[in-house]
């Protein structure tokens, strides 16, 4: 059994983390946020230490670690905002601890860097959630593509996620601290495009504001046109009227996969992966987070590669 820390314990995503914790065996004995709206941890942990300042909680994993194997923290989970994750992954493998970090791993390419270097000094490890990649229909489709062979594919990769009004007045709706929605809600989906069909050779982009973008993308085995976003004007009216707010769609020449219900338990395989020595690390999360900082980069254009259809809606 190991012992794990969490950073980020008031956030939306922790729950997950905590059931992956408990479902794998281990023990979560410290948790930090700087909001104490923490009383989830009594569903899973309730003798866990809480802290609100990170300072203390730092000063708590020392303590832990010069008291030896049985009771220092071997892996932090790291939940917090995303400007905050790779300080948060130093401050883990300089305890002497490995670090599980949502997505993204880091908010920039260089941020990758610096985890790398630490990483190497330390001997600890780094690891990034993609549960997009454990998605069993996922997977089952990644060893169907790659049994028919490498050829150009028409993809359309749609995500819509209805956020309340709340969201621009979040540090989501900060660019400099989420690095907008194309970093915050599109990494796993880049990530999955690049699992699926291979590095990116080209991309346009054709809309980017605070709620919304699209744009297409040349794939090794893809011509991808993409579109994201948390305006739920833009759920398909099948979604709205049965009362949806998400909706999640990949289309492969023309065949639809709609993996809207993805399955709760994705952190948890996860999880299981790390703990079997398996897992995906920062090279792992690399050309997503260089293709979502080319894109936030990147001038609007006319489309050449194709638009995506909820953009002549």
């Amino acid at each position: 059994m190991a012992n794990f820390g969490l950073i980020g314990a008031a956030g939306y995503i922790a729950p997950r983390h905590m059931e992956a914790i408990r479902a794998t065996g281990n023990q979560l004995v410290a948790a930090i946020d700087p909001h104490d709206s923490v009383g989830i941890l009594d569903s899973y942990f309730p003798d866990c230490s809480f802290f609100t300042e990170i300072e203390r909680f730092d000063r708590h994993v020392e303590r832990l670690r010069r008291r030896g194997e049985e009771e220092r923290i071997h892996y932090l989970s790291i939940c917090s905002p995303n400007y905050l994750h790779d300080a948060h992954v130093r401050l883990a493998l300089r305890t002497k601890a490995h670090a599980i970090c949502e997505k993204p791993l880091a908010a920039n390419p260089w941020g990758l860097d610096g985890l790398q270097m630490v990483e190497e000094e330390t001997g600890c490890k780094v690891y990034t959630v993609l549960q997009l990649r454990v998605h069993p229909a996922l997977v089952a489709l990644r060893e169907r593509i790659r049994a028919e062979g490498p050829r150009k594919r028409d993809v359309v990769l749609s995500y819509v996620t209805k956020r309340g009004k709340w969201y621009l007045y979040s540090w989501k709706g900060d660019i400099g601290k989420s690095g907008g929605v194309t970093l915050n809600i599109g990494v796993h989906f880049f990530d999955l495009l690049m699992w699926l069909f291979g590095p990116a050779v080209d991309s346009e982009v054709h809309l980017l504001n605070d709620h919304k973008a699209a744009g297409a993308l040349e794939l090794e085995n893809a011509r991808v046109r993409w579109f994201l976003s948390v305006d739920g004007e833009d759920l398909p009216s099948e979604c709205a009227d049965a009362g949806q707010r998400a909706f999640r769609s990949i289309t492969i020449d023309g065949e639809e996969l709609e993996f809207s219900n993805v399955f709760r338990d994705l952190h948890t395989s996860v999880y299981d992966d790390i703990m079997n020595g398996r897992g995906y690390g920062i090279e792992d999360a690399r050309p997503a987070i260089e293709l979502t900082h080319n894109i936030r980069s990147s001038e609007l254009i006319t489309p050449k590669i194709g638009t995506h259809p909820f953009l002549t809606r």
